[in-house]
């Protein structure tokens, strides 16, 4: 049996070993749309399609000539995120080349939305200058453009991605890129998704409607799927990421249901892989042990980034590392970022760490974790280093445990800097960290609840 020893932890560091990457605050983006000057569109501008921004949106002609081209101002040099709101309502990628003040920069794939009037945004980086800039998407196939509704541009240069883009571990060695580059593909039942998701090659699967089967569909490597608009997902089974190493895997935009008995979303010995952007939720039952885990990363699984999710009504939210006794595999892997995220009545493992070293969680919301008085939001274990930062607790009975461990777990390391607390357990700190080697930028807690609870979930990209 455990010792509950309480440290109350606001503002605590680790030592020299605690470090964080700095940059500066994140600006609010300005939108371009394609319709106003100085925007230009070689094609037409239309209306005739539900959805859209503004008063209209670029048709490009169906050619390699049909451009679309944005000017912005940027406040510094440097790299800027920005996001392209699309649509494309064909089974088939439209291609094009990102021109940036003349030189080419990327090639993004804007793949089918399943209807014209399903929009979705793209999010980029691009290198800018201070000053005046020309974003230019040039099609590479006789297609043409999907049409583009405007550009949200981020004028400070240097900050990170807006809500949608890849932050964390999943973004680093080689980064995940899903199914760029391959084919699009649109499914519509459970029987043509387990099919596709199997396939072998790049591809990105379109789920459009509530799916429902049974058993393991195993998710092969280089793989987007993605739900279309926002009641689009998949329930009954467990979606397996194994035994690749790079995996390659992105989940985004879907409604997923808890699994009896089993996991939702579990990851294996398995790299590269971005949850972002779902809705995952189960009922609250007497037995703990009715589902399984909702997302489980275990068995030296590395360079996850799970991201704007809103996971409810579930009692083993997300375990890292399996059990105490697999150090040989695990330990220096099991790199795992949490960020906005809202755990909502989720009564344990939000994440529970093994291990694992750096698993950052920050700006996350967390509310209602108050099941039992052995109810706990986040655990460091058996030696895990945890940086938590800038998170929410609202009505959470312990908001994090590592000097005394948990159940039959020795501790783990745990350094917590500027959460908040309310009506909650305290967050419990322990030892040193390793230091998070990408660039991010920590919100302001005040800002944390609104930012997340607005969106965080599906239907919010």
């Amino acid at each position: 049996m455990r010792v509950k020893i309480l440290i109350a932890c606001v503002g605590l560091l680790g030592g020299a070993l605690v470090a964080v990457a700095s940059s500066p605050a994140q600006a609010a983006p300005t939108r371009y749309e394609a319709e106003t000057s100085p925007a230009v569109c070689s094609g037409t501008i239309d209306a005739n399609w539900s959805g859209f921004s503004g008063t209209g949106f670029c048709n490009g002609a169906n050619s390699t000539s049909g451009y679309a081209q944005f000017t912005v101002n940027a406040a510094t040099s440097g790299t800027a995120p920005l996001g392209i709101r699309f649509a494309n309502g064909t089974t088939t990628a439209r291609p094009a080349n990102l021109v940036v003040n003349g030189s080419t920069v990327q090639a993004p794939s804007f793949e089918g939305t399943g209807a014209w009037s399903s929009w979705m945004t793209k999010t980029l980086s691009v290198p800018v200058n201070a000053g005046s800039n020309t974003i230019r998407l040039n099609p590479t196939t006789a297609n043409g453009l999907a049409n583009i509704d405007h550009l949200d541009f981020e004028v400070g240069g240097t900050t990170p991605p807006p809500p949608g883009g890849l932050v964390g571990w999943a973004a680093e060695a080689g980064g995940t890129t899903g199914g760029a580059g391959g084919t699009t593909v649109t499914v519509s039942t459970f029987a043509d998704f387990r099919t596709q998701a199997q396939s072998s090659g790049a591809k990105t699967i379109l789920v459009n409607g509530m799916l429902s089967g049974s058993g393991t569909v195993e998710i092969t490597a280089n793989k987007t799927i993605r739900g279309v608009g926002g009641s689009s997902g998949i329930s009954g089974t467990t979606l397996n990421i194994e035994d690749m190493k790079p995996a390659n895997v992105i989940i985004q935009n879907m409604n997923i249901r808890g699994v009896r008995g089993n996991d939702a979303i579990q990851i294996e010995n398995a790299t590269h892989i971005w949850i972002d952007h779902n809705t995952m939720s189960s009922t609250i039952e007497n037995d703990p042990d009715y589902y399984d885990g909702m997302l489980d990363i275990t068995h030296g699984a590395d360079y996850v980034t799970v991201s704007w999710n809103v996971v409810r009504n579930h009692w083993k939210t997300s375990l890292v590392g399996h059990s105490d006794s697999n150090a040989g595999e695990d330990r220096g892997h099991l790199r795992v970022t949490y960020h906005h995220n809202w755990f909502d009545r989720t009564f344990e493992r939000s994440p529970r760490v093994r291990f694992g070293e750096t698993v950052h969680v920050f700006n996350n919301y967390y509310t209602n974790i108050n099941g039992n008085s052995a109810s706990y939001a986040i655990a460091s274990l058996m030696d895990a280093g945890l940086l938590v930062e800038g998170n929410v607790f609202e009505n959470v009975q312990q908001a994090c445990w590592s000097a005394s461990g948990y159940g039959e777990s020795d501790p783990g390391r745990l350094v917590a800097r500027n959460n908040s607390l309310t009506n909650s357990g305290p967050c419990e700190a322990n030892g040193t960290v390793a230091a998070i080697p990408y660039r991010y930028t920590a919100d302001a807690v005040g800002t944390v609840k609104t930012s997340v609870t607005s969106g965080a979930g599906v239907g919010k990209i």
